[in-house]
């Protein structure tokens, strides 16, 4: 990655956070603190790449909303009903949904499906997100060095498996979440 031009790599990180965002930030901040990505090429493509995804999510609901199919298989409050309720909690729903594992693409899409004010929307996922993204950008720079100073030849396997972990407690509270409700 060290040889690539550096609008090659944030597209490449770009394009990670639409796959799996998590993962992207762990692998991103690796690079960083390895010196194959700079700290600020980084951070700046994980935030244009979640931003972008959240505002697909928004205009993905919002093309739903006037697509008249889908309406038929959909059993929705009454759309003046929910878009009051939407315009008056969009700043809860979209800084809550960052940080709840599973919940943004219902959520995002919603606001988007009952025209939530779209300005709050976004002013709050950019919020969000530089938020969250820098936390574990910062804990990935902390532990991915960690594992890259003192693991020698495992440091590969340690790095696989802080990844894993990661990902699979999203999953795993994902799954709590659904049981419960």
């Amino acid at each position: 990655m060290a040889s690539q031009p550096a609008w090659l790599k944030a597209f490449s990180v770009i394009l990670g956070t639409f796959i799996l965002e998590d993962v992207a930030t762990v692998l991103a901040a690796i690079a960083a603190k390895g010196n194959q990505l700079s700290i600020p090429l980084a951070l700046g493509s994980l935030y244009a790449g979640v931003a972008l995804g959240d505002m697909g999510l928004y205009a993905l609901g919002l093309a739903g909303s006037r697509w008249t199919f889908l309406r038929r298989f959909l059993t929705l409050p009454s759309e003046e009903q929910a878009q009051r309720w939407f315009s008056r909690n969009i700043i809860g729903v979209v800084a809550i949904s960052r940080f709840v594992p599973g919940s943004r693409l219902p959520l995002y899409t919603a606001c988007g499906f009952f025209r939530a004010p779209f300005l709050a929307f976004a002013l709050t996922a950019i919020g969000a997100t530089l938020v969250w993204t820098s936390l574990l950008f910062l804990l990935a720079l902390h532990i991915g060095g960690w594992l890259l100073a003192h693991q020698g030849g495992w440091r590969w396997a340690g790095i696989i498996g802080f990844i894993l972990c990661i990902f699979l407690m999203g999953r795993f509270i994902s799954h709590l979440q659904r049981r419960n409700t």
